[in-house]
């Protein structure tokens, strides 16, 4: 386990900002990282707990408490059941179960972060998200003091959402538990549209495993959404802001706006979110108040590949980075009365 004091978090983050921890501690076993947690429970010391660091926002004063970084390592794979650590590069997890076979999470290609990061904010893309395929969760709960085991059903899944979500600073992820398809080298039925029309096929159609990873990971590239160091529209947090849920009342005063705005010829994206639910398009919400690709004129600017990534440009601050979000969810709540939701963590920092 290695120790520094007063270390840089921004190196640790897709974003590149951030400041200091005053402590940060590098556990490589279950055994370690629940050591640091306990000792820090101890002591009652802010614990910051960081994977991937894709889907965090440090505040430009750091963090003054005890960062720990999981760097875990283990892959499992059993059959249909995989299991991984949570330290595991969830990107390099996703090869090796299409490389074996496997269908589930193939759509999940080229998502920074870890492993352990998937459960909490309930991953998803291109017509799939972790729940479908997550059995159980192994985590450490620091309200009892030991380590926990939680199925599916208690992990609460919904949207971008989960148990360890709504209730951060309880349980600290150690390892996630996985059952995936055995389709005779093909992927899980294609769910999003964008997909299936670049790969030509219907919904519901299955392909080659190899096929439809290499498809994500090109439409994922083409918006700025795998990580290239020197690419600055990939030093994001990915999708900045959830995609809004509305009731009918909501969706209706909401089409209502969009009419106003636009057109009556106009049809916002919706989707099916549940009985009485439907979800719109933050990209497209965000793009028709007058935010397009590139916007911005400082440090800090959304994506020339995709509205929905607001990035660093090389020199921006936390502040840089939040005054332009800010600014994009008074747009928005101004032009279609919805409020716009971070997807990202926030250190220390609120929008």
């Amino acid at each position: 386990m290695q120790e520094l004091h007063e270390a840089p978090l921004a190196p640790l983050t897709t974003f590149r900002l951030g400041g200091p921890a005053a402590r940060l501690i590098t556990a490589t076993t279950d055994a370690e990282v629940i050591e640091a947690v306990r000792a820090a429970d101890a002591d009652g010391t802010p614990l910051l707990i960081i994977g991937g660091g894709s889907n965090l926002i440090v505040s430009d004063k750091g963090f003054s408490g005890t960062a720990l970084r999981i760097a875990t390592r283990g892959v499992e794979l059993d059959g249909r059941k995989l299991e991984l650590a949570a330290g595991e590069v969830w990107t390099d997890a996703v090869a090796r179960t299409v490389e074996a076979g496997l269908a589930g999470i193939e759509c999940l290609a080229g998502i920074p972060g870890s492993a352990g990061a998937t459960p909490i904010q309930n991953v998803g893309a291109y017509g799939q998200e972790v729940s479908s395929t997550i059995t159980e969760v192994i985590a450490y709960d620091r309200r009892a003091g030991e380590t926990v085991t939680l199925s599916n059903a208690e992990c609460a899944f919904s949207y971008r959402h989960s148990r360890f979500k709504s209730d951060p600073e309880r349980y600290v992820v150690l390892r996630v538990r996985f059952e995936l398809e055995d389709a005779g080298g093909l992927s899980a039925p294609i769910a999003y549209p964008e997909t299936a029309r670049v790969l030509g096929v219907g919904a519901g159609d299955r392909v080659p495993l190899e096929q439809a990873r290499e498809t994500v990971l090109k439409l994922r590239a083409g918006k700025g959404m795998v990580l290239d160091p020197e690419d600055h529209d990939t030093w994001s947090a990915g999708s900045f802001f959830t995609n809004p849920i509305l009731t009918t009342g909501e969706y209706e005063a909401f089409l209502e706006r969009v009419h106003e705005r636009l057109g009556g010829d106009v049809a916002p994206p919706a989707f099916p979110a549940g009985e009485g639910f439907t979800k719109t398009s933050a990209a497209w919400l965000i793009d028709k108040a007058g935010f397009t690709k590139g916007y911005g004129t400082g440090p800090a600017r959304i994506s020339t590949k995709h509205t929905l990534a607001l990035t660093n440009r090389g020199t921006a601050t936390t502040e840089d980075l939040l005054a332009l979000a800010r600014e994009v969810v008074t747009g928005v709540r101004e032009a279609f009365g919805i409020t716009l939701v971070n997807e990202p963590v926030m250190v220390g920092v609120t929008l």
